[in-house]
């Protein structure tokens, strides 16, 4: 009997728990209805330091060359849109963009911009489409035969003088799985779209407004857009976070063994660090391609998305897995014995700004209120440096080198061998390397 009346009790507890969950699910908070916005921009503000384009004003730079490896490049120095991309040339960028449904053909806008801008207004236009430029089905991109690349790829990570246990990861592309390369080319990445070029969207920098971001300029204070179809109220407010970053003032000299050793004086609005280089091999023979990756992050990565804008939660998550370096930090050792004397490295650094993401009117706290803002604006900030491994970042601006190492030390005997490859070299078979693994 006792035993009846427990399993009774049991069958009757597993009821009470069913129907509790039924009226739960029946009395669930109904989701809220989210419309697109009408009108949405996108603001994105980089800084760029080191070899590429000098500064407006500045003088030619023989290290120019290296900086079309990562989107810079050689010639006369002007302003026009899509300059904030990863790689641009020295100086600051800022790209802007809008789009309004209400007049989805808009051709021209105008941002007002705080007096610190020193441009009083900014011209947006709609570029329109050449119809020269336009590719029909017959002249479509032909499949070239692929051919599978060869030679070895290794990956380094850490600041660390010396080459941690456990590295490097070697991939060799003769005989790599798709599962052995897709461990190899890990690559964190959470990069959003910002300001971009399409046919409904006016932007700025154009062929009609090319002026150049002045020295000093700051997008702190009041802006606002207007245009037709654009609604009258789209006005916001920026602060310090978003406002144009610094320089990232890199500094390398040489460390114990042959390590380099970099330093940088924080910037106020950093969320966070990150390097990465690429670059020969140290001890390369043969005639295959070789190239050798190294990152600050604690964790295996290649750098090749970081180097970008990426969002807040991001950024947040990859600062508590150790991927990147903390604001606070300011200094980060490349292990010696990594990429060769000869060969030399490319290196990159980003700061991380803050991404700024505003609506009007905010969403409602009540699920059951509609939210239909009338306008959207995404902010992206960031400050990246590009460089040659262990070359001072003055002296590159000069024309000149630092020395890689003490000026009263011997040369190694690496330094001694002629030049395995030259920068030209490295370049291109760092683009055919990676053309062969993404198949393009």
């Amino acid at each position: 009997m006792r035993m009846m009346t427990m399993a009774a009790g049991t069958a009757a507890a597993a009821v009470a728990a069913a129907m509790a969950m039924t009226a739960a699910a029946q009395t669930k908070a109904p989701q809220q209805v989210v419309k697109p916005p009408v009108a949405q921009a996108w603001i994105d503000v980089a800084t760029f330091s080191g070899f590429g384009m000098p500064a407006a004003g500045g003088s030619a730079n023989p290290m120019a060359m290296a900086g079309s490896l990562f989107g810079g490049g050689a010639g006369e120095q002007k302003n026009s849109f899509a300059r904030t991309g990863e790689g641009g040339s020295a100086g600051t960028w800022v790209d802007v963009a809008l789009f309004t449904s209400r007049n989805p053909g808009l051709m021209e806008a105008q941002q007002t911009v705080p007096q610190g801008m020193q441009l009083q207004a900014l011209k947006l236009i709609t570029q329109k489409p050449d119809p020269k430029g336009r590719i029909t089905p017959e002249e479509g991109v032909v499949e070239q035969p692929h051919e599978r690349p060869k030679g070895k790829l290794y990956l380094y990570w850490g600041c660390s003088e010396t080459v941690r246990a456990g590295q490097p990861l070697v991939l060799d592309m003769a005989t790599a799985t798709p599962d052995a390369m897709a461990k190899f080319f890990t690559a964190r990445r959470a990069t959003q779209r910002g300001a971009h070029n399409m046919p409904e969207r006016p932007h700025w920098p154009n062929e009609q407004d090319a002026r150049m971001v002045p020295a000093n300029a700051s997008l702190v204070g009041e802006h606002a857009f207007s245009g037709q179809g654009v609604p009258e109220n789209f006005r916001f407010t920026l602060g310090a976070q978003q406002d144009i970053m610094p320089p990232v003032d890199l500094r390398q000299t040489p460390a114990a063994g042959g390590a380099t050793l970099l330093e940088w004086t924080a910037l106020p609005t950093a969320r966070g660090y990150f390097a990465a280089a690429m670059g020969a091999p140290a001890g390369r023979t043969g005639s295959d391609v070789e190239l050798a990756f190294w990152s600050s992050s604690e964790a295996a990565d290649t750098g090749t998305g970081l180097v970008e804008f990426q969002t807040n939660p991001a950024v947040d998550r990859w600062l508590k897995e150790k991927v990147l370096l903390e604001p606070s930090v300011t200094r980060c050792a490349v292990p010696a014995g990594i990429f060769g004397e000869g060969g030399g490295a490319f290196l990159r650094m980003i700061a991380y700004g803050s991404e700024l993401n505003l609506a009007h009117p905010p969403r409602p706290t009540d699920p059951k209120i509609p939210w239909e803002p009338e306008w959207a604006l995404k902010v992206r900030v960031k400050s990246v440096a590009n460089a040659m491994l262990g070359m001072d970042m003055a002296a590159m601006q000069r024309g000149t080198a630092a020395p890689s190492r003490p000026a009263d030390a011997p040369p190694s005997a690496e330094a001694k061998k002629e030049p395995t490859s030259s920068m030209d070299e490295i370049k291109k078979e760092g683009v055919n390397v990676l053309r062969g693994i993404f198949g393009r």
